[in-house]
């Protein structure tokens, strides 16, 4: 089975030692994507004090951002937004925010409806409120 490392040129850089996305057949695995915009730290909604604490943060912003970085990826990988098949969800808030974000991903996923599991977790490796996890194919 071929495998291939896949790194985009428009989704932000990761944060660790972790490539963009993987395939293995006709799978495309992503790696965990969130709403930070490529060559800089800046997260798009977030408003952080001078100790890179979480001020407030717009969820709506960041889903946007986050369904944008994710179709970066899957674009550059040969996928699209069509062929996702599977989304893990990680909120930090899932009282407050799960309502805004499950609005937004209704409108980003109309005609493709892929499996879905949304998980509250108390914090992401940077100060965002929501990171997802896709599975796609490819041909």
């Amino acid at each position: 089975m071929s495998e291939k490392i896949v790194n985009s040129s428009k989704a932000p850089e990761p944060v660790g030692l972790y490539p963009h996305a993987r395939k293995v057949g006709n799978l495309l695995f992503l790696s965990g994507v969130g709403p930070r915009k490529r060559g800089t730290k800046k997260i798009p909604g977030v408003e952080l004090d001078e100790n890179g604490n979480i001020i407030s943060y717009d969820i709506e912003t960041q889903c946007r951002s986050v369904f944008q970085n994710v179709r970066y990826i899957l674009e550059d990988a040969g996928s699209s937004w069509e062929k996702i098949v599977d989304v893990t969800v990680f909120l930090t808030n899932m009282k407050d925010d799960f309502q805004t974000y499950n609005k937004i991903y209704a409108e980003y996923f109309k005609e493709n409806l892929p499996c879905r599991t949304t998980i509250e977790i108390n914090c992401l490796p940077t100060p965002i409120a929501i990171e997802l996890k896709v599975l796609a194919t490819i041909d």
